[in-house]
C-alpha cells in the first residue's frame, strides 16, 4: 500500500535526491491500484485496526491534515502557519527525532494537535520481525508519554508499507494503523503550486485523510493557500480522531 511517503536521506546531493525521486515516481496505474487497495482494506477491516479515511458525509465538510517525519528544524514554522490559520492537525513523529526534541513534542499538543508514532527508526515495518516491530512501537510511544503527552495509540507505518501480517501485529500491540485517502504528492515535487493543485477543493471529499510531510519548504509554502481555499468553501480542519468520532 505504498506509494507516498518520504524521508530526506542524509548524504545525498540535491541532484542524487532528485534522481532517486524520479526513479521512485509511481505510474498512474500503480497509484490507482494503491488507492483501491486502501479503500478495500479500509472498508473490510475494523477502524481500530486500519483507518484510511473518515465518513463521506456531505455536511459538515471535514478533512484531516496529517504530517509525517517530525519533529525537525522546521516544526515551529509549520506550527506557526497552522496556528495563524486556526487549524488542528495530526502529526506522526519518528521516535528517535522525538527523543532528541522533547520540547517540540509537547509543543504540538500545547497547540491542540494530535500526535501518533511513525516508528522509532523509520524502518519499513514489513522488514521487522514481530519482536522488533513491537519494540519500535513501544519505544516510540514511551518517548511521547515521557514528554508529558497522553497520545492516542495511532501509528503511520514508514513509507506507508504494510502487509496483512503487519496490520495484525500492530493491532495486537494495541495500535491503530492510519494511512490516507489523499496523497499531496509533496515527496514528488518541489513546487508548492503542484501541492496546492493536488489539494484543491474540487480534488477532495469530506472525510479525506491527507498525507503531507514536515521538513519541506514547498509543503510549508503551499499550506496557507490550501487552507484558505478550503475554508472559503466551508471546510473544517480536524484531527484524525475527531474525523472518525
Amino acid at each position: 500500500m505504498e506509494p507516498g511517503t518520504c524521508r530526506h536521506a542524509p548524504g545525498l546531493s540535491k541532484q542524487e535526491l532528485q534522481g532517486a525521486r524520479r526513479l521512485a515516481t509511481p505510474s498512474q496505474l500503480s497509484r490507482a491500484w494503491s488507492y483501491a487497495q486502501r479503500e478495500v482494506a479500509g472498508g473490510l477491516l475494523p477502524r481500530r485496526v486500519l483507518l484510511c479515511r473518515g465518513g463521506r458525509e456531505k455536511s459538515p465538510k471535514r478533512i484531516a491534515l496529517t504530517f509525517d517525519d517530525g519533529p525537525d528544524a522546521m516544526t515551529r514554522q509549520y506550527l506557526e502557519v497552522l496556528s495563524r490559520h486556526r487549524v488542528r492537525a495530526t502529526f506522526f513523529l519518528v521516535g528517535e527525532n522525538a527523543q532528541r526534541m522533547p520540547g517540540l513534542v509537547s509543543e504540538y499538543v500545547r497547540q491542540g494537535h494530535e500526535i501518533g508514532t511513525h516508528g522509532w527508526s523509520h524502518r519499513p515495518f514489513p522488514t521487522l520481525g514481530f519482536v522488533d516491530l513491537k519494540a519500535e512501537l513501544a519505544r516510540s510511544h514511551a518517548v511521547l508519554r515521557a514528554s508529558g503527552v497522553q497520545s492516542r495509540r495511532i501509528v503511520r507505518p514508514p513509507k506507508g508499507r504494510v502487509t496483512a501480517s503487519v496490520l495484525l501485529r500492530t493491532a495486537l500491540a494495541g495500535f491503530t494503523t492510519v494511512l490516507w485517502s489523499v496523497d499531496s504528492d509533496d515527496c514528488r515535487t518541489r513546487d508548492h503550486r503542484a501541492v496546492q493543485r493536488r489539494l484543491a477543493p474540487e480534488a477532495l471529499r469530506s472525510g479525506d485523510i491527507v498525507l503531507l510531510h514536515e521538513l519541506q519548504p514547498w509543503t510549508l509554502n503551499a499550506l496557507p493557500e490550501v487552507i484558505s481555499r478550503l475554508r472559503e468553501q466551508g471546510w473544517d480542519f480536524v484531527t484524525v480522531s475527531q474525523l472518525v468520532e
